[in-house]
């Protein structure tokens, strides 16, 4: 469950990065919960194309964020604005 969001996440960020046919595999596959096969069938395609498809789907995401730390640095700055710190960072703003 934890890859699911994950790469959801990383897909929010980097998917205009990605090939059109690349963002739809993507998003039946995690989006739509449809199955390889599912997708083969509505594609036209073989099972283990949908299969490639999504693999690299999956390292282009992997590639981006191990570049560019966007999805890292977003929950850094949310783990830093946590309800406690939020008041520190309040006061430092306000100069108190």
């Amino acid at each position: 469950m934890k890859d699911f969001v994950y790469y959801n996440n990383l897909f929010d960020i980097y998917g205009e990065l990605l090939t059109d046919n690349e963002k739809n595999s993507f998003r039946d596959y995690y989006q739509e919960d449809m199955s390889l096969s599912e997708i083969a069938d509505d594609k036209n395609i073989s099972r283990s194309a949908v299969s490639k498809t999504i693999n690299v789907v999956i390292d282009k995401l992997n590639y981006y964020e191990d570049i560019l730390h966007v999805y890292k640095n977003n929950e850094l700055l949310r783990a830093s604005l946590d309800k406690d710190n939020l008041k520190n960072v309040v006061k430092k703003i306000i100069g108190e």
